[in-house]
């Protein structure tokens, strides 16, 4: 629930008139810049907006994704940086106005990228954050102080800069492409905030990736995996190799576990350009977990020493993971592990990680029967799905509602999950990645036997599908439906059960 408009005042004159016995060295910002998030409020909710209300405000927001919609989708990867360098430099270059953090890696950027966002805001940093896909709203894409932008000022940037782009576009062989065009959207939205760090997102790869014109003082890997083996290339060294672009001269880089040929070419990068590494499993890690009602209870092990008894809202060790990677990342911000051999403070990690949330990523939208939603969409973030399912649900009865992009591996996704369902509905997404229902079903056939399959092609059908079968035999306790395949399809189903 957001404030009251008349209690702004105080909240202002609180943070204004505040002491502190905060370490300077961690890079406090001044009450100027605190004023800032007052004013823009806090997160609010799950930060997955709404259509707007107004239809003239829906109506110019359409229209501005059918512009962005007409470029390049982002799905396409052209190995060059010439054309967003162009945007950049004629924008006045927004994206060296702040510091940032970048992170890529195959799965868990996201969630990843929340909670660093989290941990710095509950430092008093402003932070801007640019994460993709987006699950409801493009608006998601492009987040100050933990909420999306709101419709008016994602449509004011796309304005501001369009004749930017229009200049770009005429000086170019090939147009700025939709992801180019809505990564100069967001640094410019942060450098016009202004943000005191931004958290970026790599869209694909890392090298030639459109976020990567950012010089970041910390470059973030997740696990690194086979997805997009059409751009990427085919093996861990490959796809690592393509990641580890982001890795720039003298930073320090927060390396996931990996698999070891993975590791080997990021840790060869990092000789490379003199930058420092920290590992998990080496300098940081989770060191116990256990399940809590509504998530876990962790303690972290990070660059400065223990952080016990840490809340995280979440469901999964891959989860637990990502918490432990977001905190090294932060503190290798403010210089831990390096400069100051401490920890951060405790109670300002502990209230960041328990206002977490991460949209479509496990997450619980319906109850009698539960439905769950979890953006998997290649076989590695699959099998992290399936053991946090069941690990932190133990349903008696589990029926799975996929919808798959034509460019997945989705024999790899239905292997992941077939010992966990007891049934499942293939359906479909509405976009036109979205995987014929007669293809992607000859795969479920194929994998768990015809018996255990049922086509439904329209979502609502199958989600309705779904719940009836999780109901069968009155087993309504322990019965559940998790709904997975694309982050298209999950913030289908989610708009379809009633969030947002």
């Amino acid at each position: 629930m957001s404030e009251s408009p008349q209690n702004e005042p105080d909240e202002f004159d609180e943070i204004v008139g505040a002491e502190t016995d905060r370490d300077p060295d961690l890079a406090v910002i001044e009450a100027g810049s605190r004023t800032l998030r007052t004013r823009s409020g806090p997160a609010q909710g799950d930060g997955v907006p709404s259509r707007p209300a107004d239809p003239e405000l829906d109506r110019a927001l359409r229209e501005v994704e059918a512009e962005l919609a007409g470029r390049w989708p982002e799905t396409k990867l052209d190995p060059s940086l010439v054309r967003v360098e162009a945007l950049m430099d004629i924008l006045g270059s927004p994206h060296r106005a702040y510091p940032s953090i970048h992170i890529t890696g195959t799965n868990g950027k996201t969630s990843t990228a929340r909670m660093i966002e989290s941990l710095l805001g509950a430092f008093d940093l402003r932070t801007g954050r640019y994460t993709s896909p987006h699950v409801q709203s493009i608006t998601e894409r492009i987040s100050l102080d933990g909420a999306p932008i709101s419709a008016e000022r994602f449509i004011e940037t796309y304005q501001d800069i369009r004749p930017y782009v229009d200049m770009v576009d005429a000086s170019q062989e090939h147009r700025l492409s939709f992801f180019e065009v809505l990564t100069g959207m967001a640094y410019a939205a942060f450098a016009d905030a202004p943000v005191d760090i931004a958290v970026v997102e790599v869209g694909m790869g890392g090298v030639w990736d459109a976020t990567n014109v950012i010089d970041a003082g910390v470059a973030v890997i997740m696990p690194i995996s086979l997805d997009h083996t059409d751009r990427l290339g085919t093996t861990p060294e490959q796809i690592a190799t393509e990641k580890a672009g982001i890795v720039k001269q003298d930073a320090t880089v927060v390396l996931a576990q990996q698999p070891l040929e993975a590791a080997s070419v990021v840790l060869k990068r990092a000789v490379e350009v003199d930058a420092t590494v920290a590992r998990e499993g080496m300098e940081f890690g989770v060191l116990s977990r256990e399940v809590a009602v509504g998530g876990q209870l962790l303690t972290l092990r990070g660059l400065g020493g223990e952080y016990p008894e840490v809340f995280l809202p979440l469901y999964g060790a891959h989860q637990a993971h990502n918490a432990a990677v977001a905190l090294a990342a932060v503190e290798a911000f403010f210089g831990v592990g390096s400069e100051h051999a401490r920890i951060l403070d405790i109670d300002t990690v502990r209230t960041a990680f328990a206002s977490v949330t991460s949209p479509g990523r496990l997450e619980v939208v319906r109850r009698s029967p539960t439905v769950v939603l979890d953006a998997a969409h290649n076989p590695a973030g699959a099998r992290a799905a399936a053991e946090a399912v069941t690990e932190a649900f133990g349903f008696s009865r589990l029926i799975g509602v996929v919808g798959a992009s034509g460019d997945k591996d989705v024999r790899g996704v239905l292997e992941a999950f077939e010992p966990i369902f007891a049934e499942v509905v293939i359906t479909r997404n509405s976009t036109e990645r979205a995987m014929d229902v007669d293809e992607l079903a000859g795969f479920a056939v194929e994998v768990f036997g015809a018996e255990r399959v049922q086509v439904e092609p329209r979502l609502d059908d199958a989600l309705e599908a779904a719940i009836t079968l999780a109901e069968e035999e009155s087993e309504y306790s322990g019965a559940g439906v998790l709904v997975t395949g694309s982050v298209i399809t999950v913030g289908e189903a989610r708009l379809l059960l009633g969030r947002g």
